[in-house]
């Protein structure tokens, strides 16, 4: 074996071996357990890719190898863009699901209103700082805007969702741009 194949060969194995290490690295990272996606060993694994593509292999066992990896790099990567994709939408399933967990939990671990308390819900503070936040990123005039202001349009929103869906119904709103306007969005909970 000459000294390049050589080379060649352990440079196959180690992107081998870091593309297993960024397999189980995004695998945590979807599962919660790692705070942030890995980018620089992501890096790695890409510039390792590259700079063999360039490379000629005359070995016809290690070019097969190296396709191989390549061809697997490739799938985890569309894969990985594709959950990140439904990451950023808000609808990885996985995240849903331990959403509606800690929601139930929230809303089990919620005191009971009695019969004289009203039925709104105060805007909470993310909210209202969102909203806020998403108005002077637009643009828009935030002179005179009050968490009772903005209570009351959400009081008349929840109204007429409850004439339309019935009173049981419970409704979440969140703050979305849309053509450059600030919208706040309800959906059901």
């Amino acid at each position: 074996m000459s000294d390049q194949t050589a080379s060649l060969d352990e440079d196959i194995e180690t992107l081998d071996r870091k593309l297993g290490q960024l397999k189980r690295e995004y695998d945590q990272y979807f599962l919660g357990v790692r705070p942030r996606e890995p980018i620089l060993l992501k890096g790695e694994v890409y510039k390792k890719v590259a700079f063999l593509s360039q490379q000629p292999i005359q070995n016809t066992a290690l070019r097969f190898r190296f396709g191989t990896i390549c061809s697997r790099y490739q799938s985890m990567r569309r894969q990985w863009e594709e959950i990140l994709r439904k990451i950023e939408a808000g609808t990885y399933e996985r995240h849903r699901f331990k959403a509606d967990l800690h929601e139930r939990e929230r809303d089990e671990d919620a005191p009971e209103p009695h019969a004289g308390a009203s039925a709104a819900t105060p805007v909470s503070d993310d909210l209202f700082e969102a909203y806020v936040e998403a108005r002077r990123a637009c643009g828009q005039s935030v002179k005179g805007l009050t968490r009772e202001r903005l209570e009351k349009v959400l009081d008349k929103q929840r109204e007429g969702l409850r004439q339309r869906f019935g009173d049981a119904a419970r409704f979440r709103f969140r703050v979305v741009v849309e053509d450059g306007q600030v919208r706040l969005k309800a959906s059901r909970s």
